[in-house]
C-alpha cells in the first residue's frame, strides 16, 4: 500500500514538473512576441505581422530559425566549457521554478494534490542559491569563448549579480521579519489571511524590483550584452541552440522573478476581495492560479515598458547605485523593520 502511495505521489510530481518546465518555456517564448509588440506600440509602428494572424506564430518561426542554424564552435575555445555555459544558464533558470506554490491543493481521484513542486521550509533559500549558479552559466560561456568582448561581458554580469544580490538578500531580512518563515508556501497563506506584504514592507519590494532587473540583466542594467560597447557581450561567440538558450534563459528569469515578486509580495494565487471557503476547491485553485499570471503578466509588461523607456547606465553609475543607494536603504529598511517589530512586542500601539 505503501508502494502505490508512492508511486502516485511521484507520478503526480513528474506531471507537474513537465507542465511547469513547458509553461515555463511557451512563455518565455511568447515573451519575445510581447516585448516586441509593446516596442512597436511604444515605437509607433506595426510590429511582428507576417507568421500567422497578428505576427502570433513569429516566435515558432523564431525557434525554428535558431534551430536550424549551423553549430559553430571557435577553434580556440574550451569546447566542453563553450557547450556547459548555456547550459547550465538555462538548467538554473528552469530550477528556480521548483519551489513556487502555483496554486491551492486541489482534490482529484479522492486525493489532495499540491500545486507545488516542492514545499520546503527554506524556499527563498534555494531560490538564492539557485539564481546565484545563474552567473556562473554567463561567466563560463564568456570564458571559453576566448573573445575579449565575451569576457567583459562575463565580468560585468558577475559584478553585477553579486552587487545586486547584497542588496536583495537585505531587502529580504526585512520581509523575513514580518513573515517569519521562509516558506514560500507560508508567506501565501498569511497574506491570504491578512494584507498583502507590500503593505507592511513597500521600500523592501522597491529595492527587490529594482534588484530583479538587474539579476535578470534587464535594461537600464544589460551591461553584460550592451550590444554598442561589447558586440554582442557575453553571448558574441555563440549560434544556433546554444545561443537561443541564453536569451531563452534570460526570458524565463524574467517570468521567474515576476513569480517570485508576486508571491512575496502581492499575495501570490490570492485572489483579493474573494473568500475562497464559499466557493468549490478545485475551481478555486484554478482561478488562484491566473490571477498570479495575472500579476505576473504585470509584471513582465513592466520589464518590457523599462526596457523601452529608460537609456542604459554607464558602469559607475550601476555600481554607485547598487552599493551606495540600494545597500544602505535596504540596511535602513531593515533597521526600521526590527524597531517597529521590537516596539510592537513591548505593547506600542500606532
Amino acid at each position: 500500500m505503501l508502494l502505490v502511495i508512492d508511486l502516485a505521489l511521484i507520478i503526480e510530481k513528474l506531471v507537474l514538473i513537465v507542465i511547469v518546465v513547458m509553461a515555463s518555456l511557451v512563455i518565455a517564448m511568447y515573451a519575445t512576441y510581447g516585448e516586441r509588440k509593446i516596442a512597436a506600440v511604444l515605437q509607433d509602428r506595426r510590429g511582428p505581422n507576417r507568421a500567422g494572424p497578428f505576427g502570433i506564430l513569429q516566435p515558432v518561426a523564431d525557434g525554428l530559425k535558431l534551430f536550424f542554424k549551423e553549430e559553430i564552435i571557435p577553434d580556440f575555445s574550451s569546447k566542453a566549457l563553450f557547450i556547459l555555459g548555456p547550459s547550465l544558464a538555462m538548467l538554473t533558470a528552469i530550477m528556480t521554478s521548483a519551489v513556487v506554490p502555483w496554486g491551492n491543493t486541489i482534490n482529484l481521484f479522492d486525493r489532495e494534490i499540491s500545486l507545488q513542486i516542492a514545499d520546503v521550509n527554506v524556499g527563498i533559500l534555494y531560490v538564492f542559491a539557485v539564481v546565484s549558479m545563474g552567473v556562473y552559466g554567463i561567466m563560463i560561456g564568456s570564458w571559453a569563448s576566448n573573445n575579449k568582448y565575451s569576457l567583459m561581458g562575463g565580468l560585468r554580469a558577475a559584478s553585477q549579480i553579486i552587487s545586486y544580490e547584497l542588496a536583495m538578500g537585505i531587502s529580504l531580512i526585512a520581509l523575513l521579519m514580518v513573515t517569519g518563515t521562509l516558506s514560500l508556501k507560508e508567506m501565501v497563506l498569511q497574506q491570504q489571511a491578512g494584507y498583502w506584504n507590500v503593505f507592511y514592507q513597500p521600500l523592501g519590494f522597491l529595492l527587490f524590483l529594482i534588484c530583479a532587473f538587474a539579476e535578470c540583466n534587464r535594461t537600464p542594467f544589460d551591461l553584460p550584452e550592451a550590444e554598442n560597447e561589447l558586440i554582442g557581450g557575453y553571448h558574441t561567440e555563440y549560434s544556433s541552440m546554444k545561443l537561443g538558450f541564453y536569451l531563452f534563459s534570460e526570458y524565463i528569469n524574467m517570468f521567474v522573478s515576476s513569480v517570485i515578486m508576486s508571491t512575496l509580495f502581492f499575495g501570490g494565487y490570492d485572489i483579493p476581495f474573494v473568500n475562497e471557503a464559499n466557493y468549490d476547491q478545485n475551481w478555486m485553485a484554478l482561478f488562484g492560479v491566473l490571477a498570479l499570471m495575472a500579476k505576473v503578466v504585470c509584471f513582465i509588461f513592466l520589464f518590457m515598458w523599462v526596457r523601452w523607456t529608460i537609456p542604459r547606465f554607464r558602469y559607475d553609475q550601476l555600481m554607485h547605485l547598487g552599493w551606495r543607494i540600494l545597500i544602505p536603504l535596504a540596511l535602513l529598511n531593515m533597521l526600521v523593520t526590527g524597531a517597529v517589530i521590537l516596539l510592537k512586542q513591548n505593547n506600542w500601539h500606532f
